[in-house]
């Protein structure tokens, strides 16, 4: 694969604090329009890993680039602009604004708006246009008018995916979206994200414990085990492989 065709690569990537190394020569790759899951361990870096490519640390070894240019060096919100998007295991949303007014300030903020919108909202123009068809596509359609943080784990979730299709990332981080989400919202969760990944062809790096929720959406997995890549490959050749059961899944080798 040649050097540039990846839309999201990671180099040697290091990361150590105090003596303690959390991080060690990670290597990844995700070519533009693929859906990679990461799986691991509790303390195996994955939160780690995500805060290293959106900026939020910067490694001690290593470099992150985005469509082939080094972004290591750049702020989160340098990134954010370069097309990097991000959800978080806890909600980023304000919760006191409607569900349409969260996704319309994102839209009116990659248009070139700023905060004043809160203030003199206009229901027919371009961001509220926008809205509104990112809502439909996250089926909280009929949710519009609802404070966004009256909305369930599940319903939380998809609207952060529509404030984030709003900014029109290329590559989207994707932090253990099911995390707090009730059994009965995962599958209409999972859609959404499928949905997502294949009507707006989003790159997309996903950190998820729902073993049967990665091995479902994702076409590659990597298992990261003791900071490290320990193996990239399809879901069905990830499960079966004897390594991974014996570092991961806790079964003998």
């Amino acid at each position: 694969m040649a050097p540039h065709s990846a839309a999201l690569r990671v180099e040697s990537l290091g990361f150590a604090v105090g003596g303690i190394t959390i991080l060690h020569d990670v290597d990844l790759e995700v070519p533009s329009g693929e859906m990679i899951g990461v799986i691991g361990p509790n303390g195996a870096g994955k939160t780690t890993l995500f805060n290293m490519i959106s900026g939020i640390h910067r490694p001690t070894a290593g470099k992150v680039l985005l469509d082939g240019r080094d972004i290591t060096g750049d702020s989160i919100h340098q990134r954010a602009r370069a097309g990097l998007g991000r959800t978080f295991q806890t909600s980023n949303l304000f919760p006191g604004l409607s569900v349409l007014e969260n996704v319309r300030l994102a839209a009116q903020r990659e248009l070139g708006g700023n905060l004043s919108v809160l203030r003199f909202p206009r229901w027919r123009d371009e961001a509220t246009t926008i809205a509104r068809q990112h809502l439909a596509q996250v089926d909280l359609a009929d949710r519009m008018d609802v404070p966004a943080g009256g909305l369930s784990h599940g319903d939380k979730r998809k609207l952060e995916i529509a404030v984030l299709l709003a900014m029109k990332p290329s590559v989207i981080l994707l932090d253990e979206p099911m995390a707090g989400v009730s059994r009965a919202d995962v599958p209409g969760l999972s859609e959404v994200i499928r949905r997502m990944h294949r009507e707006h062809g989003c790159t997309v790096l996903m950190v998820e414990h729902h073993i049967d929720v990665v091995m479902d959406l994702v076409e590659r997995v990597a298992v990261l085990h003791q900071g490290t890549i320990l193996a990239l490959d399809s879901p069905e050749a990830i499960m079966a492989n004897p390594t991974v059961q014996s570092a991961y899944l806790g079964t003998a080798a």
